[in-house]
């Protein structure tokens, strides 16, 4: 299972996974939108986005990576936004390479800390998680703010 940068070549493919992983999370379905933001995303270099690719070198899932700073580790830290697997390729340990190759990344960059969030109810995915050492966060708590929707992409 090869994972690798995604390219722009990857675009078609990877707006496709980005549409599925947003309509898994309740959101309607959007492939133009989500391909644009696939486009800027790899233009403006501002997340690390990895695809993994079947034996036939179709796409079967992404892991998307956007960078930040802890003042508290005075030090990089990387965000785990997303992880998403395709229906059809799931139990064939592609989110595992994913995860791994996310890992890689962070540590040939000198990161000093990944993070991620899920939904409470995404029981596979905190298992998998669990599994690969991650550790939940019991510290402290999360809060979101909604804002206005905007034009930036």
């Amino acid at each position: 299972m090869p994972v690798r940068p995604a390219t722009q070549d990857d675009l078609a493919a990877l707006g496709e996974l980005l549409d599925g992983y947003r309509r898994f999370y309740g959101q309607a379905a959007d492939l133009a939108a989500a391909t644009d933001f696939a486009s800027h995303r790899l233009a403006l270099g501002d997340s690390h986005l990895l695809v993994e690719a079947g034996p036939d070198g179709t796409l079967r899932g992404f892991v998307q990576l956007y960078p930040t700073l802890s003042t508290v580790q005075l030090a990089p830290c990387w965000i785990l936004g997303d992880l998403f697997v395709a229906p059809e390729a799931r139990r064939q340990g592609v989110a595992k390479a994913l995860m791994n190759a996310a890992r890689d990344l962070a540590e040939s960059h000198g990161i000093a800390q990944l993070r991620l969030e899920t939904q409470v109810e995404n029981h596979s995915a905190k298992t998998l998680y669990a599994s690969m050492g991650w550790r939940r966060d019991d510290a402290f708590g999360h809060y979101s703010l909604s804002l206005p929707a905007g034009t930036a992409r």
